[in-house]
């Protein structure tokens, strides 16, 4: 049996891992812990074979915000992923696998302009959110050794039921639209269901190094938006000919190009010695919209 702590009390991707972790019985037994009230810092994490570091401050509206906010981010995402990692080397723990984020590599490309990370493509944040994940990355990468190792996940956006971010804002639209823009884009994104898969086999075969989980196909915002309408029973029409207005609008809000802007991850930079797409993007939207279960 594989015992694992995961930090972070009632994320979205920690609870969708337990809950998914029950379907294998007795092979994996998970705990969690709140990491709020530091209480954390004075428990024993030697009986664990992995601690899933989930804890962190999620993106939110990066343009208008004090330095205090800016080193709550740093305090949180950095400075306590550190810590934790730390402490689960000191205690014996024999793996680490921290939840990073695609936003290490900069914001998404303009709506008509392509960008696709590789192997080759190096870290860029654009933001103080992206600069905190990469100060956390450098500064636990150094703690492994042969009796600790480290994985690092850079997942582009994640969605599923529960989901935050701009999935939920897609999902209303195709409610309640008859018409949608229907705009090329290209992004790479990953079904929960797919995530909570591959952190189990990153933990199974006591992985480390950086990895790039993603879903098998790529994403266009328009497709997905008709794929949600479907799964409602909703009728949605695609209207072309709109690219210039998504554009102009692109250059007053920043939401537009997180939504229709173009950024993916090469497949090469995704494969894994085995398969953890489970879903495919029709069925991961029906799973979202319907029943949520993974």
């Amino acid at each position: 049996m594989k015992k694992i702590l995961i930090t972070g009390a009632g994320s979205f991707i920690g609870t969708s891992f337990e809950e998914y972790i029950k379907n294998f019985g007795d092979k994996y037994h998970v705990d969690t812990v709140d990491m709020i009230d530091g209480s954390w810092r004075d428990m024993d994490m030697s009986g664990y074979d992995t601690v899933f570091h989930v804890a962190g401050l999620a993106h939110s509206d990066v343009g208008n915000v004090t330095d205090e906010v800016k080193k709550k981010y740093y305090a949180v995402n950095t400075d306590l992923t550190i810590e934790t990692a730390t402490k689960a080397k000191k205690d014996g723990v024999k793996q680490f696998v921290f939840m990073s984020s695609a936003i290490v590599y900069g914001d998404s490309a303009p709506v008509g302009k392509k960008k696709v990370i590789t192997k080759d493509t190096h870290v860029n944040p654009a933001n103080f959110y992206g600069d905190s994940k990469v100060q956390a990355e450098k500064g636990i990468f150094p703690l492994e050794d042969d009796n600790f190792r480290v994985a690092i996940l850079r997942p582009p956006m994640i969605y599923g039921k529960g989901s935050k971010g701009n999935y939920p804002i897609l999902s209303k639209f195709a409610r309640k639209l008859p018409f949608f823009p229907y705009v090329e884009n290209e992004r790479s994104m990953l079904y929960v269901g797919n995530l909570v898969e591959f952190v189990r086999l990153v933990i199974e075969n006591n992985e480390s190094g950086i990895f790039h989980p993603q879903n098998k196909e790529y994403t266009n915002t328009s497709h997905m938006v008709s794929l949600i309408a479907k799964a409602c029973g909703k009728k949605i029409i695609m209207i072309k000919g709109f690219g210039w207005a998504i554009k102009l609008m692109s250059h007053i809000t920043g939401l537009v190009n997180k939504a229709f802007g173009n950024l993916s991850y090469d497949m090469e930079l995704s494969e894994y010695k085995e398969d953890y797409c489970i879903y495919s993007l029709e069925e991961s939207i029906k799973l979202t919209e319907n029943t949520g279960e993974i």
